[in-house]
């Protein structure tokens, strides 16, 4: 095994070792009453998530066929987390910190950002509708769709890299969705459907199971057909970050899945009831994260901590003197006599 091996197999177990620390943090949540799990609805995931975890083990080692075992692996990891994910942002929502909505409004509005008029416009255009609507549901699409291009192009630091920074930008949006909770300028402004010309964002299903959380009517956590609560920051604003990054050095689809995730932070207001500030902070945090995490994940880091050893017995960048000719010697002595 060479380095570049041995060193995604760290990463691997790092990002593994999140995956179960996170995972104990929701049982220990339930185990305290605190929440009830719907155990059966975790059991497709984890079928899923074994038989590719399983499938990668086999290629990485029987088959050697590393590209395979790496998209198989990548996916399961993602499956694991957005199966553990989900409810740890159900708990944080349980936490009951005061709204911030009057806050973020006024972050907007010292933006020069009106709400309701942007959410009026997009309503007054079917066709913008479709297309704002294809690009903020391909969230789920494009985590597959990243993960096997760079498993193909044989990118497997920079595969290693997205999977960590989609799970460290989650946690961070988490932890930050918490102690900022707000429930969108949707239901804060009490914007009416006949307003928008009877358009309703994307997100309004989750709306009831967030306030049920807060207020205690909800409190079971489920795998399959989990919502997404968080507002601040916007997570789907952070992936739609990260996805170019992780594809960016991989020749032609770079281009299309950046303008692909540029339609995604402008579809990310209107389609997920964000405030501007949501999409502001998402993207800053991802940013972070990605560069913080390629630093650890890249292949050569551990190179670069290294010193360079000594070479003993190096030779002296001073020439040494070489030994008169006897005819010049003895001609500067008789001159000396």
């Amino acid at each position: 095994m060479n380095s570049a091996h041995r060193h995604l197999q760290r990463a691997n177990i790092a990002i593994w070792a999140t995956i179960g620390i996170v995972a104990l943090a929701v049982v220990a949540a339930a185990l305290s009453g605190l929440v009830d799990i719907a155990w059966r609805s975790f059991l497709a995931q984890a079928i899923v998530a074994a038989l590719l975890t399983a499938g990668g083990h086999y290629y990485h080692t029987a088959r050697d066929e590393q590209r395979l075992g790496a998209i198989l692996i990548a996916t399961a990891q993602i499956i694991c987390f957005a199966a553990v994910g989900a409810p740890l942002s159900y708990i944080a929502a349980m936490a009951g910190f005061p709204l911030q909505d009057a806050m973020f409004d006024a972050w907007d509005r010292a933006l020069n950002f009106d709400w309701l008029q942007m959410m009026q416009f997009v309503a007054a255009h079917p066709t913008l509708q479709l297309v704002l609507h294809f690009a903020y549901a391909s969230f789920a699409l494009q985590s597959v769709t990243t993960i096997m291009a760079l498993g193909i192009a044989g990118q497997l630091d920079r595969l290693a890299a997205f999977v960590a920074a989609f799970i460290a930008t989650t946690l961070v949006t988490i932890a930050v969705s918490a102690v900022y909770p707000s429930v969108g300028p949707w239901i804060f402004l009490d914007i009416q459907p006949a307003a928008a010309n009877g358009f309703l964002p994307t997100s309004s299903t989750s709306w009831p199971v967030f306030l049920g959380l807060r207020d205690g009517t909800v409190h079971t956590v489920t795998g399959l057909n989990a919502e997404g609560i968080i507002t601040f920051p916007s997570l789907h604003a952070a992936l739609g970050v990260l996805f170019p990054l992780a594809l960016w050095r991989t020749p032609v689809v770079r281009w299309f899945v950046f303008v692909l995730n540029g339609l995604m932070l402008i579809a990310t207001p209107a389609y997920g009831s964000h405030y501007v500030v949501d999409v502001i902070a998402g993207v800053i945090i991802a940013m972070a994260c990605w560069a913080i995490v390629t630093r650890l994940v890249s292949p050569n880091a551990d190179a670069k901590r290294k010193h360079l050893a000594g070479i003993e017995h190096s030779p002296s960048i001073v020439p040494e003197a070489r030994a008169e000719p006897d005819m010049v010697r003895l001609s500067r002595e008789r001159e000396q006599a």
